[in-house]
């Protein structure tokens, strides 16, 4: 349906900053929300933040403040500037795409985030 793509994770330091960037491309349906999740090791996949068409966004409890989310639908890219990194962070992180419809939604392949106490 659409491919995504992810880029900026790496190894931090606690308290250091990483930027992630996702574009989307060959889109087979009007992308309306962008977004960012994670998991870590041995857990459930979570939701991070969220930004739609409209520049509405949420974000998970555990990050606020710490994490911004920013968009443009125009060239479907989503950005996720992190600041104050805590070792509990450290997930991969997904980019999502949705659609309009349920079917409408897609994953991209994951950029790993790592932060060391």
């Amino acid at each position: 349906q659409v491919q995504l793509v992810e880029s900026g994770g790496g190894l931090v330091q606690a308290g250091g900053s990483l930027r992630l960037s996702c574009a989307a491309s060959r889109s087979r349906f009007n992308i309306n929300t962008m977004g960012w999740y994670r998991q870590a090791s041995g857990k459930q996949r979570e939701l991070v933040a969220t930004i739609n068409s409209g520049g509405s966004t949420v974000y998970a409890e555990s990050v606020k403040v710490r994490f911004t989310i920013s968009g443009d639908f125009g060239e479907n890219t989503v950005f996720l500037q992190m600041n104050s990194l805590k070792p509990e962070d450290t997930a991969v992180y997904y980019c999502n795409a949705k659609g309009r419809l349920s079917i409408n939604n897609a994953w991209g392949q994951g950029t790993q985030v790592t932060v060391s106490s």
